[in-house]
């Protein structure tokens, strides 16, 4: 089978890092050593992707990502440009005495982040670390993530809010702050037709439901 990775000559891609057929590396792009990247994924110039993370199929990253250790990518998540992930709560730069550097490989104070297939982080966002931004989940642009954010929710501002339910391709379903249906009445997206119910704050995927369920 034709290996179909794309390189560009200005990346450095260091030893022992695997990328998935079909991945197109992009300029001035920094992918260190024990990094894992799947099937099908665009990564934009000028991104860092540290040694040690997790990035799943057809997932789109956009330029000047910053993606430390600790962080796992599922599939089909796209990451806007200049989205910046963290990976340490209480982060210094020397020991207590300023005598020497700390080391910057991964210790006991990396904290992980995970992102869940089908979400979509908007640009400019910085996501806090030691959380879970759900599946289908949306990030409003310029927003700072400091608590996990759940499936299928819309989440905005600084710190960054819920403030509504989206679909999975994307478009609203409704706002918190607007007339809401009853809890466990079908909602349909009237872009795409796919069903949900919310209950309890969680919103269930009816078509996948049901596909499990056959």
């Amino acid at each position: 089978m034709m290996n179909t990775i794309r390189i560009h000559p200005t990346a450095l891609v260091e030893k022992y890092v695997e990328i998935g057929d079909g991945t197109s590396v992009w300029d001035n792009v920094h992918i260190r050593s024990g990094a894992r990247i799947g099937r099908d994924c665009i990564v934009g110039g000028k991104t860092y992707i540290a040694g040690g993370t997790r990035i799943g199929d057809r997932v789109k990253i956009n330029a000047s990502v910053y993606i430390p250790a600790g962080v796992t990518i599922e599939d089909g998540v796209m990451i806007a440009a200049h989205t910046v992930f963290t990976n340490d709560r209480f982060p210094r730069a020397c020991t207590p005495d300023l005598a020497s550097l700390l080391p910057s490989e991964p210790d006991e104070h990396t904290r992980p982040t995970v992102v869940r297939e089908g979400a979509t982080i908007g640009a400019n966002c910085t996501i806090g670390n030691d959380l879970t931004i759900g599946r289908f989940a949306m990030i409003g642009m310029g927003s700072v993530v400091t608590k996990s954010v759940r499936d299928f929710h819309l989440a905005i501002g600084s710190p960054a809010r819920p403030v509504g339910v989206v679909c999975r391709c994307g478009q609203p379903l409704f706002k918190f702050s607007e007339a809401m249906p009853r809890e466990g009445q079908p909602v349909s997206c009237v872009h795409c037709g796919w069903n949900y119910r919310a209950m309890g704050g969680t919103v269930e995927d009816l078509l996948e439901s049901a596909a499990e369920a056959a």
